[in-house]
């Protein structure tokens, strides 16, 4: 009896692998990852009974160059640097709440056209949030939308983030 348990909770595991799912049951959250996918989210989280969930307000970056003109996009970057910025900054908040990026379960990300490409700078966004997600340090990804918007509440921003975290029970 013994050993059709192990072997069932094998088999099982191979299956839930197979059809891409991560279970992370000790740590409040199932991730669904499409296993045929290249691209560096999650395709659907399941917070488990008991999980607390956190509502972090929408964040953009401070300012990278404070010689700068406030309030201008010389003085917030391009992009990838405020995406970084903003994900550094958020990652600082989930901190001081014993969080981590690995706690996140979705993500939406905010971006107004860049002036100097007039549109988007989708790769430069996913530049950054590749370093934070997807990594051998941190494999754990979100669900995430990404938008664009016509402006944001700071002229300088391109892009603001806001994030959903889950605390295990």
């Amino acid at each position: 009896m013994t050993t059709f348990k192990i072997v069932r909770g094998a088999v099982l595991a191979a299956v839930l692998g197979a059809a891409g799912l991560s279970s992370a049951r000790a740590e409040g959250v199932v991730r669904h990852v499409d296993p045929a996918s290249h691209f560096p989210i999650a395709t659907a989280i399941e917070v488990l009974p008991g999980a607390t969930t956190i509502y972090l307000s929408g964040m953009g970056a401070p300012p990278a160059d404070k010689s700068a003109k406030p309030n201008t996009l010389a003085a917030y970057g391009d992009t990838e640097t405020q995406v970084r910025a903003s994900l550094q900054r958020i990652q600082g908040e989930l901190a001081k709440l014993k969080l981590s990026l690995g706690d996140v379960v979705q993500m939406h990300i905010y971006m107004v056209a860049d002036p100097k490409l007039g549109k988007i700078d989708f790769p430069g966004m996913m530049k950054a949030y590749t370093e934070f997600f997807g990594t051998p340090a941190q494999p754990r990804l979100p669900t995430r939308s990404a938008f664009e918007v016509a402006h944001l509440a700071n002229p300088g921003w391109l892009v603001e983030i806001e994030v959903t975290a889950v605390r295990a029970p």
